[in-house]
């Protein structure tokens, strides 16, 4: 892996991470459900301009059709809709440490349901991955943390594992872009129809929200997205997961510096765990180096 993969993936998961922060601003002046939808029409149309632009057509094949739809249910409104409609009640660095969990529920559900090898490096991970939640749970459970955030956030979780089970190989064929602008518009869509009927609308215009709303549809929306997809050209997608391993400790760090959450001993042993968990995990599936 060259220096440049090694910076993109590291730009690409403080990205990520800092979404969940700039998602705890943006609730706090908006309904959650409303405001993420206005944020992916926004990127949506963003992103098939910008595929128009370099090119790329809307014509996709049937596997990329299905890999937009779901995806678009599956990512953009269920697992970002819950978690947005979660941080009502729950701190960004706790939805953090949840979302941090999709690789290991994907490597799971690959080893249990469809009978993937995982090495002994990766069972170890599993377990370590999901003794560090459950530490870092049970020590904000013990607080008093919001149960039915908690729960929100955990299906949310579930509905992006499956999503990224369901569709492996059917993103093929190209036009990337325009499959990430599409699949942006669709999940605006479910999420235009949900609104009304889970949540007063609202928003107050504030400072604070115009900042947030602005850099999450900019850069969690278009900017790390579009890193991604040239990392995964870059090193593969085996390699490219690896920096997954990053998300709990920018997720927790960012959220403690323009947040201030609390960040306890339990918890940041309960996020060095999932870490190295995460990261064993993504090793255990890097393909074995070849005997000379």
């Amino acid at each position: 892996m060259d220096l440049r993969a090694i910076a993109m993936g590291l730009v690409f998961a403080l990205i990520w991470s800092s979404a969940f922060t700039s998602a705890r601003i943006i609730v706090a002046d908006a309904s959650p459900l409303f405001s993420l939808a206005l944020r992916f029409l926004i990127s949506g149309l963003l992103g098939v301009a910008i595929a128009r632009a370099m090119g790329q057509s809307w014509r996709l094949t049937p596997g990329q059709w299905r890999a937009t739809i779901l995806f678009g249910i599956c990512q953009n409104a269920l697992y970002l809709g819950l978690n947005f409609y979660a941080m009502q009640t729950i701190e960004a660095s706790v939805a953090a440490i949840i979302a941090s969990t999709m690789p290991l529920l994907v490597a799971l559900a690959g080893w249990l349901l469809l009978g993937e090898r995982l090495r002994p490096l990766g069972v170890i991970g599993l377990l370590a991955g999901f003794a560090g939640v459950a530490l870092i749970m049970g020590s904000r459970i013990s607080a008093g943390v919001d149960l039915f955030g908690i729960l929100l956030c955990g299906i949310g979780a579930l509905a992006l594992t499956f999503a990224t089970l369901a569709v492996r190989g059917a993103t093929s064929g190209g036009n990337f872009m325009m499959v990430v602008g599409l699949q942006m518009l669709i999940g605006s869509a479910a999420l235009f129809l949900a609104a009304p009927m889970f949540e007063d609308i609202y928003i107050h215009p504030t400072l604070s929200f115009a900042l947030a709303f602005t850099y999450t549809t900019l850069f969690p929306g278009l900017l790390a997205t579009f890193i991604w997809f040239l990392l995964l050209d870059r090193i593969g997608p085996i390699r490219a997961a690896t920096f997954h391993f990053l998300n709990p400790v920018f997720g927790v760090t960012i959220a403690a510096i323009l947040l201030g959450e609390r960040l306890g001993p339990l918890d940041a042993v309960g996020v060095l765990i999932t870490t190295l968990g995460i990261l064993a995990v993504q090793l255990s599936r890097a393909p074995a180096p070849k005997p000379a």
